[in-house]
């Protein structure tokens, strides 16, 4: 399931990222990247167990949070790095559009997790709950979403992706990339 970049993705809370482009480094795959977040977008942390993120405030304020670590602020030309396997956060933490520029390094299947994810978004805003399943059940040593409750990801996600699979909802991913070990 390779997308063509530059790909858009939107999230339905206010969240709009940009893949512009892969490049090689130290060979690995390097993915360029750039957000832009609307004022007042709930932060949602997450951890990428594989890959460290780098970002750079192109246009307004950032808050983050590195998980036992302060909030902490980013303005204009300011950077921040987030190490794989850390969970953490960003936010928009002032009144105009934040817009950020960075990147993934390795990009291993990030394009896919997220792009279907915020594909997956209903008219609620809210992810489709089987391809929620889905995705943090194959790819849980990969993504994780920190703020789910234990029992909804030691019982519910293996139970709903379960039925997913015995019901063919995941045929439209027959193309999807492997997980990562």
């Amino acid at each position: 399931m390779n997308k063509p970049l530059p790909l858009s993705i939107k999230n339905g809370l206010g969240e709009e990222l940009i893949f512009h482009r892969m490049e090689i480094e130290e060979g690995e795959e390097k993915l360029i990247i750039e957000n832009y977040v609307a004022p007042n977008t709930p932060p949602i942390k997450h951890i990428y167990y594989m890959q460290d993120e780098f970002l750079i405030v192109l246009h307004g304020k950032m808050g983050y949070q590195i998980e036992g670590e302060e909030v902490k602020y980013a303005t204009i030309g300011e950077t921040v790095f987030f190490k794989k396997g850390m969970p953490h956060k960003f936010w928009n933490a002032g009144s105009d559009e934040l817009n950020c520029f960075g990147w993934i390094k390795p990009a291993n299947n990030i394009i896919f997790y997220l792009s279907t994810l915020y594909e997956s978004v209903d008219d609620a805003g809210k992810p489709d709950q089987f391809d929620t399943a889905y995705l943090h059940y194959r790819y849980r040593k990969e993504f994780n979403d920190p703020e789910l409750p234990k029992i909804v990801k030691s019982l519910v996600l293996p139970a709903k992706y379960g039925i997913g699979k015995i019901t063919g909802k995941y045929r439209k991913f027959k193309d999807a990339p492997v997980p990562l070990r």
